[in-house]
């Protein structure tokens, strides 16, 4: 259906603009709270949560999709931010940056009939 992939494409697109925010804010000279290691370390904490698919699908897709939503980081950041916390929103903006980043690239939300079905299409399709 073309509805689908329009939808798709916009929500790619829209990734690669909070992933674009990140990015430049960190470009732009915010405070890093964190050396550039532990910074990319940061970023890719939220795939580990695959590994709750070890102790079920449903398990695993409601746990990968709680660590790669947009409002996990957003509150991180908020919370951040209200209390003065460098380090807060730091964590708030990478998980933000990371979730926009895999839905640009097209790994979406996850379905609980398994990892390769995501709200932007099946993975390897």
């Amino acid at each position: 259906m073309q509805f689908e992939r329009t939808t798709v494409i916009w929500q790619r697109v829209e990734g690669a603009l909070v992933f674009g925010a990140m990015l430049l804010a960190f470009l732009l000279g915010y405070k890093l709270a964190y050396p550039w290691w532990a910074l990319v370390l940061i970023f890719f904490a939220p795939d580990l949560s695959f590994l709750a698919y070890l102790v079920g699908k449903k398990v695993g897709s409601f746990t990968y999709n709680f660590m790669h939503s947009y409002g996990l980081g957003l509150v991180i950041l908020v919370l951040g931010a209200s209390s003065d916390s460098y380090e807060q929103f730091t964590v708030g903006a990478l998980i933000m940056g990371h979730a926009g980043f895999d839905r640009m690239l097209g790994y979406g939300l996850k379905m609980p009939s398994g990892f390769h079905d995501t709200h932007l299409g099946r993975l390897g399709k």
